[in-house]
């Protein structure tokens, strides 16, 4: 009598747990279907015509039509969106090495070196972190029209070969921090120098943060509309940010949606493939804690 009371409860129990999780996943799907709702609709209007994305509010189209991406691509200048794809890469990956190069380095000698004044300076870094890129903008436009470097690529990417960075350049000691100085050690012992310990043993180490500082680096200057505005003044040297806006700007009253949020389509791929390929380091560098702000 007892056992057969101790197995209904148990069923009981296990029936129990199975619509916890029944109703755990019907609400995480919801609730994911909603937030990816503005995604899947952006992607449905890419196939609408232009009256059919105001009079919808659906995101499944009546009848997909391709013409948004063909005539998107071609633009309404005498470049294709292609130039414009090019033109974001030529900015964005000199940036990326760039950062990742100065910031480690930087990061390096603040947790690894001692020398005079260093907590002080290391508070100088950090407090730049709340200084507004608004006070830097014209000192910084008056210097390089100085050195007649406007319309150039050149101010957009000069500042990350000093670890302009402080945000990287925190999460870099935070994580370098957390390392043992015994695989310093071991490696001096074994005939590394400084230079080679940072190579052989803490950067190999470090790859979760490293994946961190080239993702955010990646999306914050793709998407970064204003700084190229202000440097690039020819449009065959627009990143894909002004070229969308520029596609805004119609003089025969018509905005063309439809191409504008396909050719958005195509401009967040880059973004999306490369978060998928570094995913599982970019979690595991969250769970390691070396964002803490």
């Amino acid at each position: 009598m007892q056992t057969q009371a101790i197995q209904s409860t148990s069923v009981h129990h296990k029936k129990k747990i199975r619509w916890s999780t029944f109703f755990r996943y019907v609400l995480l799907t919801v609730i994911a279907f909603l937030m990816l709702y503005p995604i899947i609709w952006l992607l449905g209007a890419s196939f609408k015509s232009n009256a059919e994305i105001f009079s919808s509010i659906g995101f499944w189209p009546k009848h997909f039509k391709f013409d948004a991406y063909v005539n998107g691509w071609k633009t309404g200048t005498e470049f294709t969106f292609g130039t414009y794809f090019i033109n974001s890469f030529k900015i964005v990956i000199p940036k990326v090495i760039f950062t990742l190069i100065s910031c480690s380095l930087t990061a390096y000698g603040f947790a690894r070196f001692e020398f005079p004044y260093k907590n002080v300076l290391f508070g100088f870094v950090i407090a730049t972190l709340f200084l507004p890129a608004v006070v830097t903008r014209i000192p910084m436009y008056i210097l390089w029209k100085n050195l007649d470097l406007l319309d150039t690529y050149v101010p957009l990417i000069a500042n990350t070969i000093f670890a302009q960075e402080p945000f990287f350049v925190f999460m870099m000691v935070q994580f370098m921090r957390g390392i043992p100085r015994e695989y310093d050690e071991a490696a001096i012992i074994d005939g590394c120098n400084s230079f080679q310990v940072l190579i052989k043993i803490l950067l190999p180490i470090l790859k979760p943060a490293l994946v961190n500082v080239t993702l955010f680096q990646f999306l914050w200057s793709i998407n970064d509309f204003l700084t190229p505005l202000i440097y690039i003044s020819s449009v065959e040297k627009y990143p894909i940010s002004i070229a969308l806006k520029m596609a805004m700007d119609t003089s025969g009253g018509v905005t063309p949606w439809n191409q504008i949020i396909a050719m958005s389509i195509i401009g967040l791929l880059p973004s999306i493939i490369l978060f998928f390929l570094g995913s599982k380091q970019f979690m595991d560098g969250i769970q390691a804690g070396g964002i803490k702000g």
